[in-house]
């Protein structure tokens, strides 16, 4: 019997978890890249790493090395943000009811006019030039709108998140060719007043989740990249976002004692430098602009039937340092406007499925999107936008 038990104890000593191990760190640091071996298992010398361990280098000179860069300090703290920010946006939309859509990356249609599109084609196109592959020409999608709308008239509440593409001819500090939008439709919504209600608290409730979450990735990147930052932000927080109309923004611009490169003229687009200003001029505090002239806004934005000036229901939110971070509209959801409207642009064959979703029932409702890497620079503080995304396309570079 004695040596019953023991056995016994023995085989349950053996059943029993195994003692925890100690987690590998998640970060790599300079330090340590500096002290692994190479292939021959020499190693690997200091003077032959191009980011040395104790300079402090120009983001500038990082992005020479896409796949270096991610082990110094300052972007491993951006990526960090990034992933953190990147599960705080679902955690908001969650929280509030909306169910997420995977939207195709693969489109035949270009959310008219949201930017040059790139086509897909594959490479055997080369030896077969007459045909397509899908029977129609193909794009990377530009914006995953239009397939929202199609699901929010089953779901009420969708939102998406992932990759769009853009073939712009830029190497600014605010554009590339691929970047991550954050995009919401939502049914029986009927005043622009709603729809920035849930912009601001998007935009509110992510950032206070990230500076929550990751505080000391967030204080890197004011401490060093951008002094002074922190206050700004917490500026922003505290605030409610402003609200003024087109043609309020076009008279601020024009008593303006700056000189603009581009002249403000009512029925003439935003340009950044207008939207930078517009920022300052209402204290470095958010702001929304409203009722943009028909003209300028794509087939789907509510008209407002206003007469003369003749707008739609469109919004774009401003902020400091970087310009226009969302934009958003309601949508047309009457028929017989919107078959007008298609008719007056040429567009109502390759719409008619846009008109279906009228003709079969709609309900009153509106969206908007928000570039995700503006947002990151946004509440980081970060210059160019190249430094927000782990790969960075942009024209005449697609490293790695």
């Amino acid at each position: 019997m004695l040596r019953a038990r023991r056995l016994f104890r023995a085989l349950r000593s053996c059943s029993s978890a195994p003692c925890p191990r100690p987690r590998p760190s998640a970060r790599l640091s300079v330090r340590d890249a500096l002290g692994s071996l190479g292939t021959s298992g020499e190693r690997v010398k200091v003077q032959e790493f191009p980011i040395k361990y104790k300079e402090r280098h120009p983001l500038e000179y990082l992005r020479q090395y896409p796949h270096l860069r991610c082990r110094t300090n300052i972007l491993g703290s951006i990526l960090r943000v990034r992933s953190e920010a990147t599960a705080a946006i679902h955690s908001f939309f969650k929280d509030s009811g909306f169910v997420h859509i995977h939207t195709p990356i693969i489109t035949s249609n270009d959310c008219e006019g949201a930017g040059e599109l790139f086509q897909v084609e594959p490479s055997s196109k080369i030896n077969l030039p007459e045909k397509n592959f899908f029977d129609v020409p193909a794009f990377l999608t530009v914006s995953g709108q239009l397939h929202l709308e199609v699901m929010s008239g089953a779901f009420t509440q969708v939102f998406t998140f992932g990759p769009t593409f853009r073939a712009e001819n830029s190497q600014s500090r605010r554009h590339l060719a691929e970047f991550y939008m954050v995009e919401a439709e939502i049914s029986f919504i009927e005043s622009l007043q709603d729809l920035m209600q849930v912009m601001e608290e998007l935009f509110k409730a992510t950032t206070m989740m990230v500076l929550s979450n990751c505080p000391e990735d967030v204080e890197l990147c004011h401490k060093f990249i951008a002094p002074g930052h922190k206050d700004r932000l917490e500026h922003m927080l505290k605030n409610n976002f402003l609200i003024i109309s087109y043609t309020e923004a076009i008279e601020i611009l024009k008593k303006a004692s700056q000189n603009f490169t581009f002249t403000p003229e009512w029925g003439a687009d935003l340009q950044t430098e207008h939207e930078k200003y517009l920022v300052k001029h209402c204290g470095n505090i958010p702001v929304f602009v409203i009722n943009y002239p028909l003209a300028l806004k794509p087939f789907y934005m509510r008209d407002n039937e206003d007469g003369p000036q003749h707008t739609v229901a469109a919004v774009d939110l401003l902020v400091p340092g970087i310009g226009e971070l969302f934009g958003g509209s309601l949508r047309e959801e009457r028929h017989h406007v919107l078959e007008q409207r298609l008719a007056r642009s040429g567009l109502t064959e390759a719409y008619q499925w846009y008109l279906d979703l009228r003709r079969f029932g709609s309900v009153p409702h509106g969206g908007f999107g928000m570039g995700f890497e503006r947002y990151l620079q946004c509440i980081l503080g970060i210059d160019n936008i190249k430094d927000v995304v782990p790969f960075p396309r942009f024209t005449h570079s697609c490293l790695l």
